[in-house]
């Protein structure tokens, strides 16, 4: 059994298989998923497990060196922005943080490699986190 925190082997997976600048979607409950693109449903029921959890976990295993957010999660949902930078610190990591309309982040996600999607029931709790190297 493994002993780091990340215990789920799709996700972990897909986190070894990551190159540099690859990326990984964390998002809600309601972030549209394209068909093309693997889904991670960790979804259990509304609220569980959080964004923010998830969020935490999968930084203790990965390296981000630039995330990107939809720009309204500022007026819709700072609870939650600062829980993730307030995650990304705990973790030592401090990422580029790129901010777009929640239109071209929806159209962003077509490229990454894997979507986690949380039980998150709350506006804009969806990241991008962009790989980076550990040398």
């Amino acid at each position: 059994m493994k002993r780091t925190r990340l215990l789920n082997s799709a996700l972990s997976q897909v986190i070894a298989e990551l190159g540099h600048t690859d990326g990984l979607v964390v998002g809600d409950a309601g972030l549209p998923i394209p068909p093309e693109v693997r889904r991670i449903d960790l979804a259990i029921e509304k609220g569980l497990p959080s964004f923010l959890a998830v969020l935490d976990v999968i930084l203790s295993e990965m390296m981000v060196e630039e995330i990107v957010i939809a720009s309204e999660i500022h007026a819709a949902n700072e609870a939650v922005y600062a829980g993730m930078i307030d995650a990304f610190r705990r973790h030592g990591i401090e990422p580029k943080i790129s901010e777009v309309p929640h239109a071209e982040f929806k159209a962003l996600t077509k490229e990454a490699r894997a979507i986690v999607r949380t039980g998150e029931c709350t506006p804009y709790a969806n990241v991008i986190l962009r790989s980076g190297v550990v040398f």
